[in-house]
């Protein structure tokens, strides 16, 4: 699914300003613990959580993650918005919650990651 068509189903908005309305994305995995996602992704997807911390981009950058979706109007800090820019990495923020972002773009298409595969 194209990063516009994401956005748009999630009545999302861009934190970067990276150019990426066409960067095409699979599957995601909701997650606020960083530990799960260190040791879980091991594929290319769209990391949704409410965390809006630092360790969040480090841990996108350790995993190769392209893009973040912040939930629950999450803001995250300047410092935070910089590194990901620097770091190449997509950021969005949504209102919705972290339940109704994930049923929102499975319903749409979208998969979680295969834990037993």
């Amino acid at each position: 699914m194209r990063l516009a068509q994401i956005k748009e189903l999630l009545n999302a908005s861009f934190l970067t300003d990276i150019d990426c309305d066409d960067v095409e994305f699979k599957k995601i995995f909701a997650c606020d613990l960083m530990s799960d996602v260190l040791a879980l992704v091991d594929e290319d997807v769209i990391l949704v959580t409410g965390l809006i911390n630092i360790q969040t981009i480090r841990t996108a950058e350790m995993k190769d993650i392209k893009c973040v979706i912040f939930v629950r109007g999450k803001e995250p800090a300047n410092d935070v918005v910089k590194l990901a820019r620097d770091k190449e990495i997509i950021l969005l923020k949504t209102t919705l919650t972290l339940f109704e972002s994930c049923g929102t773009l499975y319903n749409a298409g979208m998969k979680g990651i295969d834990l037993y595969e």
